[in-house]
């Protein structure tokens, strides 16, 4: 049996909803564990963090938790200590926001100021510190060594990767496999290590466990090449955050990569010129979004997340001949197709 792709099937858009039902209960002690650990005497680490948590982000990450752990048992007390696990994957994520917003002097997160618009990078950089400790507290907390290394290497690939990213940064002419190196750790890892430890809690089979960290590694490339493509086609709005921040940070992503391979010498002295030399003029931006779609960039580009999300869906298959699991990992497939064509 395989996993199929409801909402394709349908001729309908995938959505995360039948996902968001299924793990309702469960993200509701997640929600309210964020809000008991990020409390604090000092009142400045609360007001800033719930200013980013509490901003509409869509809790990708731990959902993947979540579902892992109810893909290992049916049994709410067996899978309780995943809720821990879940909010520090989700403080995790919020910390690396926090330092990423400053690095990239970022000014709009989810359509809101960012925190070190508002409260300055100082205070951003330390309150995303005390996340990262208040993360490893929380793992200690759930009681497993192995899940606490796995999120503990999770958390040190983010950074290399992240660094990565910073090496490539301003290089138009940078390899394809050397940015998938760069989304696979500074995105996608957090994704599986995530939907690993979710299942790994629960004292599923091993086999179990390596069908979810792949699901989420394939799913976390998915979400990072279409946030690279939107960056390119989606409005502010749309992206909670300013369109063409990637092409004015020199960032070299999937879409630009594609049109520096196949742009003649005219078309690679630009991309030089404004990523590699960052000498932007007025009308370089839409002179770069009119160079994507002459070379199809973005719907290439999008094409890579597809076939990553397919491959998230395959990885799905050994819960197919649960009916418990069933649609469960129906829901997850689908979820993975949302991360490659949703518009923000």
């Amino acid at each position: 049996m395989t996993v199929t792709h409801a909402a394709i099937e349908a001729g309908e858009a995938p959505s995360l909803a039948p996902l968001i039902d299924m793990l309702s209960a469960d993200m509701a002690g997640v929600n309210a564990t964020i809000i008991d650990r990020m409390a604090s005497e000092v009142p400045l680490i609360p007001q800033l963090a719930g200013h980013l948590i509490a901003s509409g982000g869509k809790r990708m990450r731990p959902m993947m938790t979540v579902a892992g752990a109810m893909l290992g048992s049916g049994d709410a007390a067996v899978r309780a200590p995943a809720i821990k696990l879940a909010t520090a994957v989700e403080f995790i994520h919020s910390a690396t926001l926090l330092h990423d917003d400053v690095i990239d002097e970022s000014k709009l997160r989810r359509g809101q100021d960012t925190a070190n618009a508002l409260w300055g990078n100082d205070a951003s950089v330390l309150v995303g510190d005390f996340l990262f400790a208040r993360a490893f507290e929380l793992m200690v907390e759930a009681g497993d060594i192995t899940v606490l290394g796995r999120l503990a290497a999770a958390a040190a690939r983010i950074t290399e990767g992240e660094i990565k990213q910073m090496a490539i940064t301003g290089q138009p002419d940078t390899p394809v496999d050397d940015y998938f190196d760069v989304i696979g750790g500074k995105t996608a890892v957090l994704f599986s290590a995530a939907a690993a430890a979710g299942i790994e809690i629960t004292g599923a089979p091993a086999a179990q466990v390596e069908a979810m960290r792949v699901y989420g590694m394939e799913l976390g490339m998915a979400f990072q090449i279409m946030d690279d493509a939107l960056d390119y086609t989606a409005s502010a709005e749309q992206m909670g955050k300013n369109a063409g921040d990637d092409f004015a940070d020199q960032k070299i992503t999937l879409p630009t990569i594609l049109a520096w391979q196949d742009g003649d010498a005219e078309e690679r002295a630009f991309w030089q010129r404004t990523l590699g030399e960052a000498d932007f003029a007025e009308g370089d931006l839409e002179r770069a979004q009119a160079l994507l779609a002459a070379h199809d960039a973005v719907n290439r580009s999008v094409a890579v997340a597809h076939d990553h999300a397919v491959k998230a869906g395959a990885a799905l298959t050994p819960f197919i001949g649960d009916k418990r699991t069933a649609p469960l990992a129906h829901a997850l497939a689908d979820a993975a197709l949302f991360a490659a064509h949703r518009a923000s």
